[in-house]
């Protein structure tokens, strides 16, 4: 059977270029090296083994669960996969960095109570006084320590599942709203009262 070799300009225009080619991924979009900055700390909330089950068999990845926050009211979480530890470890940090969320800090605790329901996670946070410390259980402490909330009752109603936990959590503290001090109010009015 003869053989065809196509030259010149018909190849796509790629014979004329010298192609530099050396074998190596770069690092594209998404692909950072995972570093934070200093003031933001980085918390470990889950590492499962996860399989699919394909044609040939099943494939093993890693998921990893990361927390991250600057203890003055920034916190973000990611959930990632990759082939080992370390790569679902970096994917997860790097998609928390694009997820920033501010919470309302109001002497060191949360301006108000909230129930928040997010599939079968249910969870109750209520502002507590100075000096009575965090009190929460397992993966929402995580997340309160990093946002910087000294003072706070929690208490887990629903499922134990630490990932769907974090993630109720991140979605109570984007439905709190930032409540003026009363005090502030009150010292308003006897400042405006003539003497």
């Amino acid at each position: 059977m003869p053989t065809t070799t196509v030259e010149g300009k018909n190849s796509g225009g790629f014979s004329d270029r010298k192609r530099n080619f050396k074998g190596k991924r770069g690092a594209g979009r998404g692909r950072g090296d995972g570093g934070l900055p200093e003031e933001f700390e980085q918390k470990m909330i889950d590492i499962a083994r996860v399989t699919r089950v394909m044609a040939g068999g099943k494939r093993m990845r890693f998921r990893a669960c990361v927390a991250i926050g600057n203890k003055k009211g920034r916190v973000a979480i990611g959930l990632a996969k990759g082939a080992d530890v370390t790569g679902a470890v970096t994917k997860a940090v790097n998609k928390a960095k694009k997820d920033f969320i501010d919470i309302p800090i109001v002497n060191e605790t949360i301006p108000h109570e909230i129930y928040q329901k997010l599939g079968a996670a249910k969870i109750l946070f209520k502002p507590a006084k100075r000096g009575r410390g965090i009190i929460a259980g397992g993966a929402v402490r995580i997340i309160l320590e990093l946002s910087g909330i000294k003072n706070v009752t929690s208490k887990i109603l629903g499922a134990g599942n630490k990932v769907n936990n974090v993630k109720c959590t991140i979605a109570a503290f984007k439905n709190l709203k930032r409540v003026e001090i009363k005090k502030d109010k009150h010292e308003q009015k006897n400042s405006n009262k003539p003497e």
